[in-house]
């Protein structure tokens, strides 16, 4: 039996999975690591903890491997996105990595708009100029740190410098740098124009690879250490968002993928980078080889639900908690909730708005309560669908996967609120198994993703729209929309009161 390895790097913790040709995961590790958390909205972490966790777990997984080392054909990751790694002339870490959920830069932001112009980023990167990406962090250690940015040969994103560690090879791929705010998207390069405006060197972006891609095999120092093979064959991987839509099988027009985490994340795929959405949502280079996905987000997705079940019913399970929303009518008798606890995404990038329950009386019970927070966060999600349909895509079925999977009431939530097929899968393993799916292919084991989809990729249940709840959603959904506008400048005046 031949096998695989998916490494997906996750903001707290690597996990690992050994996957065989059948696409069973035949054992998987998870290693936690710190956040470095030093000021208020700054985020990052130490990549030597990424490097020793990595090891660490590559080596508790195959221990217990009965099988020839040897079998284990390819390896491949999945990471977090924007985070920043500065590398030296030696490609030693300058300095703590920053992360994709580090809030300093909004300055740094600015001066991207005001050095470039909205338009013109948003013609070569198809993206804002948001805190969250790489190049808005690249201009604060510049301006900020700037004996340690004098220094700087290059820089990576988090799973790069990992593979870098493996291999001794240093790349960055599509689907990453698309997260940087420096990649020409449709032209696939790195864009000279926006280092030239921001007076950067081009040289410090690395060379650019596919998701696929063979760059190199385990180093002799990496194989003692973990227990790999040398013969182990790396591939570049993909970012975790591009990997969790391989790993769910958004691989052909149609199909969008609905992803509830603590954040919850809308994706769907695109065959080509001809679209305009104007910058209200993401579009990036997918980790499938020369297309695209659009993605809006939700910032507080399963945050929300979790933060109502410790406000409220701290020591029942969510189990217990959600067990009677099935019994609320659509609408949740006229209560409705905006999941906006850490501010907003998509539509609406505004780090000052804040939730609300609207339209509370004494009639309501917590079971009202709990399905108006579901309805809510999938109103928000829904946000992101409605762009992509008066854009002109097809959104028929949707794969959900995370927690919004684990509850059949809220996956029929989804189907009426979405109005779309909703798809629950047997086996759902996030980018690890997208990472795992790319080491596959790699390998040599398919002739495309979508192959590799079809026999990895079991369908658990279809959830079908109620055209019943499909309307009363509709007329719901209308009056949720009105609420970000109607509480903006509501919130924007109680700033001075939060703590």
């Amino acid at each position: 039996m031949k096998y695989v390895i998916g490494v997906d790097l996750g903001t707290s913790a690597v996990k690992i999975l050994l996957v065989n040709k059948q696409g069973e995961v035949v054992q998987s590790v998870s290693k936690p690591y710190p956040l470095i958390q030093e000021k208020t909205g700054y985020s990052e972490q130490n990549p030597k903890d990424w490097v020793e966790q990595t090891t660490s777990g590559l080596a508790d997984l195959l221990k217990d491997f009965g099988g020839d080392i040897g079998d284990i054909e390819g390896i491949s990751f999945s990471g977090q996105m924007h985070g920043l790694v500065l590398l030296d002339e030696h490609n030693e870490v300058l300095r703590p990595a920053i992360l994709w959920n580090d809030t300093r830069t909004t300055l740094q932001c600015q001066q991207i708009y005001d050095l470039v112009g909205e338009e013109r980023l948003l013609q070569i990167t198809k993206n804002p100029a948001l805190e969250g990406f790489t190049l808005p962090k690249i201009l604060w250690v510049k301006q900020f740190e700037p004996e340690i940015f004098s220094k700087a040969k290059t820089f990576v994103l988090p799973k790069d410098y990992l593979r870098y560690k493996l291999t001794g090879q240093l790349q960055m791929e599509y689907s990453d740098a698309a997260g940087t705010l420096l990649l020409d998207i449709s032209n696939k390069e790195w864009s000279t124009e926006l280092c030239n405006l921001l007076e950067l060197d081009p040289s410090l972006c690395p060379p650019l690879v596919y998701s696929h891609d063979e760059v190199g095999t385990v180093t002799a120092e990496f194989a003692a250490a973990s227990g790999l093979a040398e013969s182990t064959r790396v591939f570049a991987g993909g970012a975790d968002n591009a990997c969790g839509a391989i790993g769910a099988g958004i691989l052909e027009d149609g199909k969008t993928l609905c992803s509830i985490g603590t954040s919850g994340v809308v994706l769907s795929y695109e065959a080509s980078e001809d679209k305009d959405f104007g910058g209200k949502v993401h579009y990036f280079n997918h980790g499938a080889p020369d297309v695209f996905y659009t993605m809006g987000v939700t910032l507080a997705a399963g945050y929300s639900l979790t933060w109502f079940k410790e406000t409220f019913a701290p020591d029942e399970s969510f189990g217990d908690l959600l067990a009677e929303i099935g019994t609320v009518p659509a609408g949740s008798n006229g209560l409705l909730f905006t999941p906006y606890l850490v501010g907003e995404r998509t539509p609406h990038a505004d780090a000052a708005i804040r939730a609300s329950f609207i339209g509370m009386d004494s009639s309501h019970r917590r079971k009202d309560f709990a399905r108006a927070v579901l309805e809510g966060i999938t109103f928000s999600l829904n946000e992101s669908i409605e762009i992509f349909r008066q854009n002109g895509k097809k959104i028929d079925t949707i794969v959900s996967i995370g927690g919004g999977a684990q509850n059949e009431d809220w996956l029929q939530m989804q189907a009426d609120i979405f109005n779309a097929k909703i798809v629950r899968l047997t086996s759902e393993q996030g980018p690890g198994m997208g990472a795992a799916m790319l080491a596959a292919f790699g390998s040599g084991w398919f002739d495309s993703l979508q192959s590799c989809a079809d026999a990895f990729l079991q369908e658990d249940k279809r959830f079908e729209p109620n055209a019943e709840a499909v309307a009363a959603y509709q007329k719901m959904f209308a009056i949720y929309q009105d609420v970000y506008g109607q509480t903006k400048e509501l919130n924007e005046k109680l700033l001075e009161f939060r703590k």
